[in-house]
């Protein structure tokens, strides 16, 4: 079997695939960068939480121009997933403005995005509708 290593430090591969947050101790707020304080009220402790696999699209984008080599049209969105704000690509989903909308529902989705000299595969994510 090959070896999959996640593309984003904060993705969880494995038998139940999620996203990991850093949640701030002093508030709430959820990043899922390093911090070195919360952006929101400057404490600096953080513990790790689980985030929802499934959630809401809150805004969206058709993105019809990129850098070289990246397919066009995609869609790019903002998902709530619980409280917690997700910035990902939606797959599985035509890129147009009839098949995507506010309030859609979508769930976690791994998408290859390479595979090294060594037979290793990275896996990114992103969400899909859910059925």
């Amino acid at each position: 079997m090959p070896q999959t290593v996640p593309f984003v430090d904060y993705l969880v591969l494995g038998e139940r695939p999620h996203l990991v947050a850093r949640a701030c101790t002093g508030c709430g707020a959820r990043f899922f960068d390093r911090r070195n304080a919360c952006a929101n009220c400057f404490a600096t402790s953080f513990t790790q939480v689980d985030v929802p696999t499934e959630g809401e699209v809150r805004a969206f984008t058709i993105v019809a121009h990129a850098a070289p080599g990246v397919p066009v049209p995609f869609v790019s969105a903002t998902v709530d997933c619980a409280g917690t704000s997700v910035r990902a690509n939606l797959v599985n989903v035509e890129p147009t403005p009839e098949a995507v909308r506010l309030g859609m529902k979508v769930r976690l989705a791994l998408t290859p995005v390479g595979v090294d000299q060594a037979g290793t595969e990275a896996i990114s994510f992103g969400f899909e509708p859910r059925p």
